[in-house]
C-alpha cells in the first residue's frame, strides 16, 4: 500500500515539476534578455502622487522627485484630507518649485472617497499626456528616474517599473524581500509574454488618453484597491506595454514593520485578485498550487518511504537547479542579489507564504485608504 502511495506521490511530484519548469523556461526566463540602456528623451511628463497624512514621507521624498534631471515635467500632488501638516508643507514647497502643482481635498467624514478619487483628480489636473505614478513614501533610486522610465516607453501606452522594498534582515524581511522580487518577476515577464495582468502604483506610467478612453477607474470604483493592477489589466494588450528594469528607474519604499502591518498590506493587495480575469486567475493559481504541491508530495514521500529519499530529493534538487539558472540574473537586475545566493531557503519561505495566505485569505477583510 505504501509503495502505491509512494508511486502516486512521485508521479504528482514529477507533474508539478514539469508544470513549474514550463513557467520558469517559457515565461520567467524572458527577463534575462531585457536591455538596460537609457536613451535621450524629452517626452513631457506629469507625475501624479496621492497623499493622505504623509507629511514626513513627502518631506523626505518629494524634493528628490522635484529635482529630477529631466527637461520637461511637472509634479501633481493631491492632498486627500490630511490633518498632519501636509497642507502647509505642500503650499510652502509649491512656492519654491514652479513645477509643483497642489490640490487639497476636504475631509469628508461621512463618505470615504478613497485613493482612486484622489488619483482621478490628479490626472484631470495634469498638463501633459504622459503620466507617471508613485506614492508619497517612495524615493527614486537616482535623479534619472523619469528619463529611464520614459526611455523604455518608445511607442507604448503603458510602462511597468520596478519598486523594491527596503526590509530588515530577519525572517519576515526575507519573506517580504522574496515575495516582492517574485511578484515583480511575474508581472514583468508576463508582460513580456503579452499577458500583462498588473503593475504597481509605486512605479507606473500610462497615457492620459488611455485613462479617459477606459473611463478611468469606473468599472472597479467600488473596490478600494486596484488603481494599478485592475486598471493595467483592463487596458493592456499584447502590444501596448513596455517594461523598465534599468536601476535608475527603481522606486524604493520601506517594507512593513511587523507581521500585523505586513498581513494588512498583503490582504489589501490580494483582495483585488478575486476580480482578475479568469485567464489570469488560472495562470497565477496553477503556478501557486503546484509550487505548494511539489513540496507536500516530496516531503510526504520521504516520510512514507525514507529508504527512497533520494527520489523526492532529486526532484526538488532539479527544480532548484533550473530555478537558479533562470532566477540568478533577474535577482541582480531587480536588486535582490542575496536571493540568488540562497534560493532554496527563499523558495521554501515563499511556499509557506502561499500556504499561509491560502488559509487565511477568506477570513481577512480589506482595509480602507488611510
Amino acid at each position: 500500500m505504501h509503495s502505491f502511495i509512494f508511486l502516486t506521490l512521485t508521479g504528482i511530484s514529477v507533474l508539478s515539476l514539469l508544470i513549474l519548469l514550463y513557467y520558469y523556461l517559457t515565461i520567467f526566463n524572458k527577463l534575462r534578455r531585457v536591455k538596460l540602456s537609457v536613451k535621450t528623451t524629452d517626452i513631457p511628463v506629469s507625475i501624479v502622487i496621492a497623499a493622505k497624512n504623509e507629511k514626513s514621507n513627502l518631506e523626505q521624498n518629494l524634493p528628490l522627485i522635484l529635482n529630477q534631471d529631466y527637461s520637461n515635467f511637472e509634479v501633481v500632488v493631491i492632498n486627500d484630507g490630511s490633518f498632519d501638516g501636509t497642507f502647509d508643507f505642500l503650499d510652502s514647497l509649491a512656492k519654491e518649485h514652479k513645477n509643483l502643482s497642489v490640490r487639497h481635498l476636504d475631509i469628508n467624514e461621512r463618505f470615504q472617497r478613497g485613493k482612486k478619487f484622489a488619483l482621478t483628480i490628479g490626472i484631470k489636473l495634469a498638463k501633459h499626456e504622459q503620466l507617471l505614478f508613485t506614492d508619497a513614501d517612495c524615493r527614486p533610486n537616482s535623479e534619472h528616474w523619469i528619463k529611464a522610465m520614459m526611455s523604455a516607453k518608445e511607442n507604448k501606452e503603458i510602462v511597468l517599473g520596478n519598486a523594491p522594498l527596503t526590509v530588515k534582515a530577519n525572517l519576515l524581511g526575507s519573506i517580504i524581500k522574496y515575495e516582492t522580487f517574485h511578484t515583480a518577476l511575474q508581472y514583468l515577464t508576463y508582460a513580456l509574454a503579452g499577458k500583462t495582468y498588473m503593475g504597481v502604483g509605486r512605479n507606473l506610467s500610462y497615457s492620459k488618453s488611455l485613462f479617459f478612453k477606459n473611463k478611468g477607474f469606473a468599472s472597479h470604483q467600488h473596490i478600494q484597491s486596484g488603481d494599478d493592477d485592475l486598471f493595467v489589466q483592463e487596458t493592456a494588450n499584447s502590444t501596448n506595454v513596455a517594461v523598465c528594469v534599468n536601476p535608475d528607474s527603481f522606486m524604493y519604499s520601506q517594507g512593513p514593520q511587523g507581521f500585523k502591518k505586513w498581513l494588512n498590506q498583503k490582504t489589501r493587495h490580494l483582495s483585488t485578485s478575486k476580480t482578475y480575469l479568469g485567464k489570469y486567475k488560472r495562470l497565477l493559481g496553477v503556478y501557486s498550487v503546484f509550487q505548494i504541491l511539489i513540496y507536500i508530495t516530496c516531503i510526504t514521500s520521504i516520510i512514507l518511504q525514507p529508504l527512497n529519499w533520494y527520489i523526492p530529493i532529486a526532484i526538488i534538487g532539479f527544480k532548484w537547479i533550473v530555478q537558479w539558472f533562470v532566477f540568478f540574473k533577474p535577482t541582480r537586475m531587480l536588486d535582490a542579489k542575496k536571493i540568488g545566493y540562497a534560493l532554496p531557503y527563499y523558495d521554501v519561505l515563499y511556499t509557506l507564504y502561499l500556504l499561509l495566505f491560502g488559509l487565511i485569505k477568506p477570513f481577512r477583510k480589506q482595509k480602507t485608504w488611510r
